[in-house]
């Protein structure tokens, strides 16, 4: 299995309520269910208010490298990574487990 993790950073001046976000996690809750190759899905907003914290999490599992590559290579998928694009960075960690 791999785990696939993304951390967001709200570019500065972006809030929660900001349409586009709300677009953009609305977006990304959407794919559980859409893609197949997904076997487990959480996120959330991160509540802890340490300077280091990010903002937005992203907890998934995959089978194998294979599925990960047909998920990050999928249209939903695609399409929520240009939302994102739009007001906040990230940072990505895959692991086998």
């Amino acid at each position: 299995m791999i785990r696939h993790l993304v951390l967001f950073k709200l570019n500065e001046g972006v809030q929660r309520d900001d349409p586009r976000v709300v677009k953009g996690v609305e977006a990304f809750r959407a794919l559980e269910g859409t893609i197949d190759e997904i076997r487990f899905w959480e996120l959330g907003w991160n509540f802890s208010d340490r300077p280091i914290a990010y903002d937005f999490a992203i907890n998934s599992g995959f089978e194998d490298a294979d599925a990960l590559r047909r998920y990050l290579e999928h249209p939903a998928h695609q399409a929520g990574v240009g939302l994102w694009k739009e007001f906040a960075t990230w940072v990505i960690a895959d692991y086998a487990y």
